[in-house]
C-alpha cells in the first residue's frame, strides 16, 4: 500500500483501546492548540534489541509527505496518529493499550531483526533447549529488574550469542549479570553451552559502560 493512503483508509496500522484512546485526548487537550495535534509514534529499530518508542503530539499538517496520517476512534473521541514511513512495517498490526499501573502500553507483534553474525545457528536442537530455559528460568528472573535477555545463537563451540534488553541495557552490571546469572544457569542446564557471549551494543543504553 502507498504511504500516501488517505487518512480515512479502512486499513488497520495500529489499534487503540478505549482505556487508552481516553487518556491521549486527556493528554492531548491539555496541550496549546490540541485540537491540531494528532500523535506521532515513532519506531526506532535496533537489530538484537528491543524495539524503542517515541510518543509525541505534533500539529497534523506539519505531518511529512511520505508519513501515514490515520484517524482512530469516532465523533467527539477520535484522534489521528501519524507515522514516519520507516516506522511503518515496524508497528503494523500493533496495540496501544493503558493501565493505571504501568501507563500507554505497546504491544507489538513484531520483533527487530536479529543481530547478524556469520556462523551463528539458531534452528537447531540446541537452540531450542537454550530458548526453552531462557523463556522459563532466565527472563522470569530478570524482569523482576525491568529486565530480558534474547538468544541470537550458537557457534560450533557451544558459545551461545545473546543480547539484553530493559533494565538490563546500558547498565553497568548487565556484563555481570549475563557471566555470573545466565551463563551459570546455561551451562547448568543445557547440556553443550560452554560459555555465553553478550553481543548487546550497550553504548545505546542508558548508563553505557562501553562504546
Amino acid at each position: 500500500m502507498s504511504p500516501l493512503a488517505p487518512t480515512d483508509s479502512k486499513d488497520t496500522i495500529i489499534e487503540i483501546t478505549d482505556e487508552a484512546l481516553t487518556q491521549l485526548l486527556i493528554l492531548r487537550d491539555e496541550e496549546p492548540e490540541g485540537d491540531r495535534l494528532g500523535l506521532r509514534l515513532e519506531v526506532i529499530a535496533v537489530p538484537g534489541e528491543e524495539f524503542k518508542y517515541d510518543l509525541s503530539f505534533e500539529i497534523i499538517t506539519q505531518a511529512a509527505f511520505t508519513d501515514e496520517v490515520r484517524t482512530i476512534g469516532e465523533g467527539d473521541k477520535k484522534i489521528k496518529v501519524i507515522i514516519p514511513l520507516q516506522s511503518f512495517e515496524h508497528v503494523n498490526k500493533a496495540t496501544l493499550d493503558y493501565s493505571e499501573r504501568q501507563g500507554l502500553i505497546i504491544r507489538n507483534p513484531n520483533k527487530p531483526p536479529l543481530v547478524a553474525i556469520e556462523g551463528l545457528v539458531n534452528d537447531d536442537e540446541l537452540s531450542a533447549s537454550i530458548e526453552a530455559i531462557i523463556g522459563t528460568d532466565i527472563n522470569p528472573s530478570l524482569a523482576a529488574h525491568g529486565g530480558f535477555v534474547t538468544y541470537v545463537g550458537h557457534d560450533e563451540d557451544g558459545v551461545a550469542y545473546l543480547t539484553m534488553g530493559g533494565g538490563c541495557h546500558g547498565c553497568s552490571m548487565s556484563k555481570m549479570t549475563m557471566l555470573e546469572g545466565v551463563q551459570t544457569t546455561l551451562i547448568e542446564q543445557v547440556p553443550g553451552v560452554t560459555k555465553v557471549r553478550d553481543v548487546t551494543d550497550h553504548s545505546t543504553g542508558a548508563n553505557p559502560f562501553y562504546s
